[in-house]
């Protein structure tokens, strides 16, 4: 894949962020002004609830609006998660990001994790649900393939690594782990994978399509089955498109 090809699959997989605590309606209309430019649009605009209806007003349809519950904290609060996400469905959002219970799990509580998650399905469906795992703090393997095992029995259409507020955010390591787990699954081939935090260059987003190419295979380089969450990964994807970016390294053709 060459860089342009990298950063046209970047662009249409790309939901772009911003989910910063001072935001405000302006941003938002800029944000979302920056979802459809020259060089194409992005998936899907991911914001706070309480600018979810106001970014479905300022999108084309053709750009789903992901709003994020039970965020950052990933609490066991079933209440406040519903209330997020009940908040998202009636402002037309299309997409549902929310975060697992990552804490209690840590903790062995599994049933609170597993409670909350079927609870954020069910107030959500018809809606794409992606669940986010908070890698970095999982931190090992074991914890990252047993988050993913419990989001997938919940019904997520997507597994996410991160809220990008903790000092780990997406890696290789913590992806191969959640796509194993996805591909393990009896939905492997409709669940897709979405990598979120730190990933501020096209190059950086190659990783992950390498990664997802190798295990769920060349089928899912697609918005439906791959998603890049990012706010800064807009600009390199148009530097490239626009001739202004350096060459990539690594040789023609690889990841």
């Amino acid at each position: 894949m060459d860089p342009r090809q990298a950063a046209r699959l970047a662009l249409a997989c790309l939901d772009l962020t911003s989910l910063n605590d001072a935001d405000t309606e302006a941003d938002v209309i800029q944000l979302c002004a920056r979802a459809h430019g020259a060089h194409g649009t992005v998936a899907a605009v991911c914001v706070w609830p309480r600018f979810a209806a106001r970014a479905r007003r300022e999108l084309p349809e053709g750009i789903a609006v992901a709003a994020v519950a039970n965020f950052p904290e990933g609490g066991a609060d079933v209440e406040r998660a519903l209330r997020d996400t009940r908040a998202i469905v009636d402002a037309g959002a299309q997409e549902v990001d929310v975060v697992l219970p990552f804490a209690r799990l840590m903790q062995g509580d599994e049933r609170a994790a597993a409670e909350l998650l079927a609870a954020v399905r069910r107030a959500s469906e018809g809606r794409v649900l992606k669940v986010i795992l908070e890698t970095g703090v999982l931190a090992s393997d074991a914890l990252i393939a047993r988050a993913a095992q419990l989001s997938l029995a919940a019904g997520a259409d997507f597994l996410k690594t991160s809220t990008g507020k903790t000092p780990v955010s997406a890696t290789p390591e913590a992806a191969s782990v959640m796509l194993e787990a996805i591909a393990a699954d009896a939905r492997h081939a409709s669940v897709g994978f979405k990598a979120s935090g730190g990933i501020r260059s096209v190059a950086d987003a190659m990783v992950y399509f390498g990664l997802v190419e190798q295990t769920l295979g060349a089928s899912a380089l697609n918005p439906q089955r791959l998603r890049i969450g990012a706010s800064s990964l807009l600009n390199d994807i148009e530097a490239v498109l626009g001739g202004k970016a350096a060459p990539l390294p690594g040789p023609a053709g690889s990841y």
